[in-house]
This record gives C-alpha cells, structure tokens and sequence, in this order.
C-alpha cells in the first residue's frame, strides 16, 4: 500500500512531528511518498506484527521511526488506544481494499 502524505494547502512545508498507525489484519509493505515535509522532524510509524515501512530514496527515513505494535483488534478500541496514548486522534480512516491513501497533513 501506498501512503502519500502531503501539507494541506495553507501549509508551504510541513514542519511538525507526526505518529502514524498502520494497521493491517494482513502482513503489509507501507510504501512512503512523500511531498513538502521537512527533513529533520520527527515521524513515528506504528505498524502492525509483521508490516514493514519503505521510503522514498533521500526522505526522511533518518529522522523517522518503525515500530512493529500488536494493535488492539477492532477500530473503537484501536481508537480508543490512540487518544489514551497521545491525547488526540486527528485523522482516522478504514478502508477495506486500497492501493494508495492520500493523507493531507497539517493544522
């Protein structure tokens, strides 16, 4: 799966750190592309037993961090994890079958 992060358009570069979870039932290759981000700022990414995260070459893999997580197993708990953990969830989608997800990232 393709994950395309991108500042919303107010946003010139996005230069604030970001926590993904990317959970999967299936063992998964997240596969990073990435538009007007900062180098240097912190990215964490919570993947799912077994799913791996790959970036674009020259991103910002040296300033980002993977996690494999055992998630909680359905999305009202995973959700509810996620708020108890950082305080705020200020994105959340499911979707069943894709390819690409299209993330705009900003205020």
């Amino acid at each position: 799966v393709t994950l395309h992060l991108n500042p919303i358009s107010s946003v010139h570069i996005h230069q604030k750190p970001l926590v993904f979870l990317l959970n999967s039932p299936l063992s998964l290759v997240w596969k990073l592309k990435t538009e007007r981000l900062a180098p240097g700022i912190r990215r964490v990414f919570f993947v799912s037993l077994g799913s791996v995260v790959q970036f674009e070459k020259g991103n910002f893999s040296l300033s980002a961090e993977i996690e494999e997580k055992f998630f909680p197993e359905k999305n009202e708990h995973l959700l509810q994890w996620a708020q108890k953990e950082y305080g705020a969830v200020t994105s959340f989608t499911e979707l069943k079958i894709s390819r690409n997800i299209y993330i705009k990232v900003g205020e």
